[in-house]
Order: structure tokens, then C-alpha cells, then sequence
């Protein structure tokens, strides 16, 4: 099925798109002359349609580049197609749901290949003008995204303590951070090369979960359906030793996410600590996709035992289920005594890395 022109988002956006897309490519991917790249796309949305047409522009379709429409070929054909590759040659999915092969984890096993990867997931949940916003949110900035990135774990990798201020509550994390990931689209010291996007985000926890106590406003969370779910009036989570011991405003559906948590894991553990930095994303522009609006410009929180990047005594993988996002109401961030955090946006000298 292929989408209207009605439908269509307007050509600035697609331009938009391609100026994006062409920074992405050559300074976050280094994706350059000589290497190959296999775009495998869909047509079932005008998102995946606009992203395609900025791809193409940005590589030709020839010798060093080619296009699959993953609905007109076998699983199988794309996975034969991977395999033609080199490695630090490019993959891109653009993807309106999820592309399923057959057991085959597609970044994971991309990655073993030696590719690099550029995934658009999920576009289907970002109708209409969302669909600009998503795209703006692909702009590719190195001086902020690498700079201010670098600074905050920098600062996050030595504080002895945070604190999270927002609608007149605190959130203390009185414990010294886990050493911080960074997703700012800079590779140069990492094992694989590229990932799902937008990026933007820097992201810790508490090393003693039990340090983390108070209250924090939720104005987005994650829903049962990966849906940005957003409040008439925010939630207020009451957390004590690491655990959101109640609540204040809960809606149903804030509620039946803390019912499931507790009915699987016994309890609700406030682990991550995310430092959003994508400037196209705030409070009021948002996309439906939680797993992109995660990178919004601000704090967010995972609530459940899971979080796959930091292990701790006591939480064993097969028990721990679940990792919800969570955004919570931010007007300040403090690592220790320096405030990194106003007015919606980091206040921190961006790092010359």
C-alpha cells in the first residue's frame, strides 16, 4: 500500500530531510566515496516516503548504492543482500513499523556483520506534523550533540549527587552516577557504528538505586502500546530507597503501567537517568513514538527492574521485565553544586573532544 499525495509532507520538509541526512551521513556515519550503502525502505507511510526521496538525493542510486522495497522481495533476498556487503559499508532501514526477518535481529546481526547502521523505526505512530518534527529532529549539530554531550559526562562521571528540580519538587539522587553512555552520534571510540534514529541522549543512574528518594512530576510516559501518553495535569511519583512508593494524579492509565510492574517484579524501581538532548523534541512538540520522543531536551526516568547497560547485585536479567519511560516536569538539574540545566536547555560549556 503506498500513500496519497494528500498525504504527503511538503517538500520543504523533504528538503529539510536531505540536509539532515546528507550531515548525518558524512560526519556522524563518515559514510564517504568508495563505500557501499543498501537502503531497505517502505512505502507505506508519507514519513517513510519523505525519508526515502532525502536518501536518494543524498545517494544516488548506482554502482556504490542500491534500494530495496522491503514489502516486493523474500526475507530472505534482504538477508542474502546483507551479505554482499563489506564491512564499513552502510545499511539504512526505513522502516514504517519494524521490519521482521525471520529471527534475524537486524542491527544486532548488521553490527557483527561490520556495517555500519542508520534505523528509522516506528514511523507509522508519527502522523501528520509529526512527521516534520521527527525530521527536525534529525539534524545533526556536532558541536552541540559531541560538545555538550562530552560535558555532561564529564560532570555526570564525577558528581558525587544530582538533583532534579521540576514544578516546585526535588529529586535526589545522593549517590555518585554510573559512568555515562553517550548517544550523540560520535563513534569514534565505539565498537559499532550508527543505531537508531534521532539520536541524542546522555544517560546514567544512581550507583546505589536506595540513594534515590523524593518527588518528581510525570507530564509523558510510556504506555501499554510504546505510546507517548500525556496527562490533562502531570503525575507525581513519590519515591523512597529507589522505589515509587505512591502517587498523586495517577490516571488509569498511569496506574495499570505501575499494576503490571508490580504484578511482574514485586515492586517499581526508578532506575535510569536520562539527559534528552534533542532540541526538535520539548514539553508541547512531541511525536507519538516513545522510543523517539525519548530523546526530548530534558530528564527522563525508567521505571521497573530492567535496564540492560548497568548491572547491579540483586537484579537478575530473567526477572527483571520492564524499563517505561517516564518524563518528568524539569526546570533544574544540578550535579553537585553546578546547575546544568535552565530554561529548558544545558547550560554546560560544550567540550572541545
Amino acid at each position: 500500500m503506498t500513500t496519497s499525495d494528500i498525504d504527503a509532507l511538503p517538500a520543504a520538509a523533504i528538503d529539510a530531510a536531505a540536509a539532515h541526512l546528507r550531515d548525518v551521513l558524512a560526519i556522524a556515519l563518515e559514510h564517504g566515496p568508495g563505500r557501499r550503502a543498501l537502503v531497505v525502505y517502505d512505502t507505506r507511510t508519507p514519513l517513510s516516503l519523505a525519508l526515502l526521496a532525502a536518501y536518494r538525493r543524498n545517494l544516488p542510486e548506482g554502482p556504490d548504492a542500491d534500494y530495496i522495497d522491503f514489502d516486493a522481495v523474500a526475507p530472505e533476498d534482504v538477508l542474502a543482500r546483507f551479505r554482499t556487503l563489506a564491512p564499513h559499508d552502510l545499511v539504512v532501514l526505513v522502516q514504517s513499523t519494524n521490519f521482521r526477518l525471520d529471527g534475524f535481529r537486524v542491527r544486532v546481526e548488521l553490527f557483527k556483520l561490520g556495517l555500519k547502521v542508520v534505523e528509522h523505526v516506528h514511523l507509522s505512530r508519527m502522523p501528520g506534523v509529526q512527521g516534520e518534527h521527527y525530521i527536525a529532529s534529525l539534524a545533526y549539530d556536532p558541536a552541540y550533540f559531541r560538545g555538550v554531550g562530552h560535558a555532561l559526562k564529564a560532570r555526570i562521571d564525577t558528581a558525587r549527587r544530582a538533583e532534579v528540580h521540576g514544578g516546585g519538587d526535588v529529586l535526589v539522587f545522593d549517590s555518585p552516577l554510573e559512568s555515562a553512555k553517550l548517544n550523540v552520534g560520535d563513534y569514534r571510540a565505539m565498537n559499532n557504528t550508527g543505531g537508531q534514529f534521532p539520536i541524542g541522549e546522555v544517560f546514567t543512574e544512581a550507583r546505589d538505586l536506595e540513594a534515590v528518594s523524593g518527588r518528581a512530576q510525570v507530564h509523558v510516559f510510556g504506555d501499554t502500546s510504546y505510546l507517548v501518553n500525556r496527562p490533562d495535569h502531570p503525575v507525581t511519583l513519590l519515591i523512597e530507597r529507589g522505589r515509587v512508593i505512591g502517587t498523586e494524579n495517577a490516571t488509569p492509565a498511569f496506574q495499570e503501567v505501575l499494576d503490571i510492574i508490580r504484578r511482574d517484579e514485586g515492586e517499581v524501581w526508578v532506575r535510569e537517568l536520562g539527559f534528552g538532548m534533542n532540541r526538535a523534541f520539548t514539553r508541547d512538540r512531541r511525536v507519538d513514538d516513545i522510543g523517539t520522543y525519548e530523546r526530548m531536551c530534558g530528564i527522563h526516568l525508567s521505571l521497573g527492574a530492567k535496564h540492560g547497560v548497568y548491572a547491579k547485585p540483586g537484579f537478575k536479567r530473567k526477572d527483571a521485565r520492564y524499563h517505561i519511560d517516564v518524563f518528568v516536569v524539569t526546570d533544574a538539574v544540578y550535579l553537585d553544586d553546578e546547575r546544568v540545566y535552565a530554561d529548558g536547555a544545558w547550560t554546560v560549556a560544550p567540550s572541545t573532544h
